[in-house]
């Protein structure tokens, strides 16, 4: 096939300790991108199309391919890995659980044990788990590092082309100048366009969340997920500082309309408030990304004949902690193989039933509107080191894995430079 772009992606070696279960490699990854002047001539028929290539788009793409069907992922953007908009936390789950990631290059990772947790007078304890650990991620290459994954089993990725609408054909669907498909997936992010055009249920309820990147930190406590309660500042969610991959990410999220001129706001009185922990408020980030982040739980309805939504587009977010990481790839490569099985003769169409096994955020659903409806500083500044304080944050963090050490029962108040 003649290719009219090829990306050649290098990074690095990053210096930090390497994660239980993560293969010691080096990323060196080349993405044989289908740039719309070349990809017109490979527009025909596909067994199955996956709109977004996303966490659970390039999952769901990998496990097709790899069943000897003919998959196309369409992507908008010129390169998948730009203009992300997550921190990219991964949990040990992943690691655990999601054999894709077993070769996870080190990297591209850095390996964070613990959680620091801030009230809103900004003393804090200290969280933890028994051999728990959360991966901060240089997800712009974690992405075309799967991305070149999924083409080497046979995918097609072809970048720079927007979806712009199916039509219902007999056997599956009309996507215009990409061809035709038997399944057509979305993947498509928080705004999805496939719902949108099949009339499946669309996110509706959102925090507004901003981030800063700034390179060259160093960080007292390196080893800890920075985390920042304040209702005045991140009202139905948090701040957060997290030691990455070669930065540090600054961010927080909260309950407002997109207003880039009121959250930029509000970050700058978020520096002046954690400036006793890491000042930048003299410093130029090197990045900033901002987005909407769905916290309504799974859209109805997720699916249709010949179709179904899967990550942000199925709202598959946490309503608590808004990660979404875990259940993008977890259910993409379930559906990827309901997908294969129906498309084989081996099954219905998983439209019909797929979506039963998709996350229903029952308790965390509950926990998001007791938080929207109860949040107080003061409730926090008292609160914090109680015992149904550990054991609430030991279920958000932990997963009711953790404990919090005897020796860290004890609040502590922030100096400055710690």
């Amino acid at each position: 096939m003649d290719f009219a772009a090829r990306t050649k992606i290098t990074i690095c070696p990053y210096e930090s300790r390497e994660p239980p279960s993560v293969t010691s490699l080096h990323f060196t990854a080349e993405l044989n991108v289908l740039t719309p002047a070349t990809d017109s001539a490979n527009s025909s028929s596909t067994d199955c199309a996956i709109v977004g290539a996303s966490f659970a788009g390039l999952a769901c793409a990998t496990v097709l391919a790899r069943r000897g069907l003919r998959v196309r992922i369409v992507e908008r953007k010129d390169d998948p890995g730009e203009k992300l908009h997550t921190t990219g936390i991964i949990v040990k789950e992943v690691v655990d659980h999601i054999a894709l990631f077993d070769a996870l290059p080190v990297d591209l990772v850095r390996s964070i044990p613990g959680v620091r947790l801030y009230a809103p007078n900004m003393r804090y304890v200290d969280l933890d788990a028994p051999g728990y650990y959360f991966l901060a991620t240089d997800t712009p290459n974690v992405i075309r590092w799967l991305a070149g994954r999924v083409q080497q089993v046979g995918a097609q990725l072809s970048c720079g082309r927007s979806f712009n609408g199916a039509t219902k054909v007999r056997g599956g669907y009309h996507l215009g100048d990409l061809g035709e498909t038997r399944y057509l997936i979305g993947a498509d992010g928080p705004n999805s366009q496939v719902a949108r055009s099949l009339n499946l249920g669309q996110n509706a309820k959102f925090l507004f969340g901003v981030e800063y990147e700034f390179a060259g930190l160093s960080l007292a406590v390196d080893d800890r997920l920075h985390c920042f309660l304040d209702r005045k500042l991140a009202p139905g969610y948090l701040g957060w500082m997290v030691p990455g991959v070669g930065v540090t990410q600054i961010g927080l999220a909260r309950r407002m309309r997109h207003d880039p001129d009121a959250i930029k706001r509000v970050m700058e009185r978020f520096l002046d408030k954690i400036a006793p922990v890491v000042d930048v408020r003299d410093r130029e980030a090197t990045s900033i990304r901002a987005g909407m982040i769905p916290c309504g739980g799974v859209v109805r309805p997720v699916a249709t004949q010949r179709a179904l939504l899967v990550g942000d587009a199925a709202g598959m977010v946490s309503p608590v902690t808004a990660g979404g990481i875990h259940t993008a790839l977890k259910h993409g490569l379930a559906a990827g193989h309901a997908v294969a099985e129906f498309l084989e003769g081996k099954c219905e169409d998983p439209a019909q039933w797929f979506s039963a096994s998709y996350p229903k955020f029952r308790t965390k659903r509950l926990l998001r509107l007791l938080f929207d409806t109860f949040q107080s500083d003061l409730f926090f500044n008292v609160m914090l080191a109680s015992r149904p304080m550990r054991m609430a944050a030991s279920y958000v963090y932990f997963h009711r894995q953790g404990v919090m050490k005897s020796a860290r029962r004890e609040v502590t108040s922030v100096q400055p430079g710690l």
